[in-house]
Formats: structure tokens, sequence, C-alpha cells
């Protein structure tokens, strides 16, 4: 296996991870792949309970956090997905993102689904990045 494909597992204590069986980040050569990040504190508590734009802030820290981890940043984010459960309140989510990708500009999608695992969690969120040589 070449050098730059050597796999890191970045890991951030959440309980799911070992339930799920999932990292909250992989990093292999170049590629960083997020996990669908919630809006929860490092206690594991919910931050910003009933505020989509809150949840959507918290979200995006957790994958700059996990991209710090991997010796990435959000600017070397190539794609975001964002998973919500009530698409009208897209624009306050849209905001979040607009603040912390604005200036990157990455692919993105945002689907409402129908819930996330916790019912009070409006939105989740991913990313992908590949690491600025």
């Amino acid at each position: 296996m070449p050098e730059n494909s050597e796999r890191t597992n970045i890991k951030s204590g959440a309980h799911w991870e070992p339930l799920v069986g999932y990292s909250r980040a992989v990093r292999m050569g170049d590629v960083v792949a997020v996990s669908g990040s919630a809006a929860v504190d490092e206690n594991g508590d919910l931050v910003g309970e009933g505020d989509a734009y809150l949840q959507a802030r918290q979200c995006i820290k957790v994958i700059a956090a996990a991209l710090g981890q991997a010796g990435a940043g959000l600017e070397d984010v190539i794609r975001t997905r964002m998973f919500v459960t009530d698409i009208d309140q897209w624009a306050e989510i849209a905001r979040a993102h607009q603040e912390a990708f604005g200036h990157i500009m990455p692919a993105t999608s945002m689907v409402e689904v129908r819930r996330l695992i916790d019912s009070r969690m409006l939105v989740e969120v991913e990313a992908d990045a590949i690491v600025a040589k």
C-alpha cells in the first residue's frame, strides 16, 4: 500500500461510536471523510435545542474539530451534506453553513429527513475534505 494511503480513524468519544461501529472521521491519504455530526458538545449534551441555526453552527464546530484531529481544516472541505428534519428552516441552517463555508464554496446538498437519532436534533451535517498540499 502506498505511504499516502495509510488509514487513520478519528474518534470523538461519542457513546454512539462503539454502538454503531463508526469513527467520527477517517483519513486515508489526502482524503478526510467526516461522519454525520450532530449538535452536541464535548459532554454529549445537545446544543441549541429548538434552534436550527445554533444546531447547524454546532454541527460545523464538531466537523472542524474532527478535521483538525485529521490534520485538515474547514478550508479543505470539498463537499457537505445537510440532513434536516424541517426543510422550512433551511434559511437558518444555510446561514450557519454560509458563515463557515461562504468563502470556500464546497459542493453541498440539504435534504429533509423524517427524524434524526434524537428527536430534539434538527440538523446533522457531514463533510468530505481533501487536504491541501
